[in-house]
């Protein structure tokens, strides 16, 4: 990924996230609050940061430090590319991506806010680039259905990195990430509860006939807030549907897992449930192909699925994009 200006502090998982209906205020709090360090305005900013941030920053003067050296390094922000909200179990994110007088790479503003709007995140960075590949034209060889059934949200998915993070990482070239949205969100009732998300418990499937060459079912489902990155893809499977053509699926719920390595699957077999093991915020499904079975060591592939819907719409032969709802016809 490109290097990073500043992360003054991950996001923290702390409190619980703001109803989806106030995506309006999200965007006046982060339209605030950039103007505000635009113009110098660190102290009102550094008295809403949370405790977590303020330690993570040292000191008022810190961020004030910070504020000069962004605005002598990339100048002025002449243009404003694209804003977003993304709400999350931990924080609302705005993210806005603009360019800079001093900067030809689009530059990307993030704050994340909590309850009463404090500030619990913050980070000014060079927009990402799509790792290269090779691949940007090739045709799944497998016939391929969405791993599930009903509805589901695609969180993460498409091939910009402004659709799909994962963009720029050689092997994910082409993941996704899904999720199951009711009323707009991910979950409902209390965030801190595993069972309080849509997707979790919800049978995962094989996309496609193939052989299972990885099963792995040792990983704990963790608490909201945490994560494993040590093994990020947590309890998962990984099926070879073609020659180098291989799909990972990944963070599912641990002792859900029924097949293992060696058995052959036929498309639409339960692999297992959606879980929140690995390296994950929530729980969701995080599916992508690739040229091996070794997560460090194989190129992206395209995963183009057959006979689905998105947004109600019918698709004979596609790649879901991030926002869509996506269904097995």
């Amino acid at each position: 990924m490109t290097r990073s200006l500043l992360t003054l502090a991950a996001l923290v998982a702390a409190a619980p996230a703001l109803a989806q209906s106030d995506t309006d205020a999200v965007l006046d709090m982060g339209r605030e609050r950039t103007a505000a360090f635009y113009a110098g305005e660190t102290d009102a900013i550094w008295a809403d940061m949370s405790a977590d941030m303020q330690a993570a920053i040292g000191s008022p003067d810190g961020l004030g430090g910070f504020r000069d050296t962004v605005m002598d390094d990339l100048g002025t922000e002449t243009a404003i590319l694209d804003e977003t909200v993304t709400h999350a179990p931990s924080a609302e994110v705005y993210t806005r991506i603009g360019q800079w007088s001093g900067s030809d790479t689009p530059i990307v503003v993030e704050w994340g806010f909590g309850p009463e709007g404090a500030i619990v995140g913050f980070s000014i960075q060079p927009q990402a680039k799509p790792a290269d590949s090779a691949y940007l034209d090739y045709a799944t060889q497998a016939d391929l259905r969405l791993p599930f059934d009903g509805q589901w949200y695609v969180f993460w998915g498409g091939r910009d990195i402004a659709d799909n993070y994962h963009a720029v990482d050689p092997a994910q070239r082409f993941a996704a990430d899904f999720v199951v949205h009711e009323d707009g969100q991910s979950y409902s009732g209390d965030p801190q509860r595993l069972d309080s998300y849509h997707c979790w418990d919800r049978e995962i499937l094989a996309p496609a006939d193939a052989e299972v060459v990885g099963a792995v079912d040792a990983f704990p489902d963790l608490a909201i807030g945490d994560s494993d990155p040590a093994h990020p893809a947590g309890n998962h499977v990984i099926l070879a549907t073609g020659e180098n053509e291989y799909i990972f699926l990944a963070h599912l719920q641990q002792g859900s897992i029924t097949v293992a390595e060696g058995d052959r699957v036929a498309q639409g077999d339960v692999l297992g449930l959606c879980g929140n093991s690995g390296n994950t915020s929530e729980p969701h499904l995080h599916l992508h192909m690739q040229t091996t079975p070794d997560l460090t060591a194989g190129e992206g592939l395209p995963a183009q699925f057959q006979n689905y819907t998105a947004d109600g719409e019918a698709v004979e032969r596609g790649e879901p994009l991030r926002g869509e709802i996506v269904a097995p016809q």
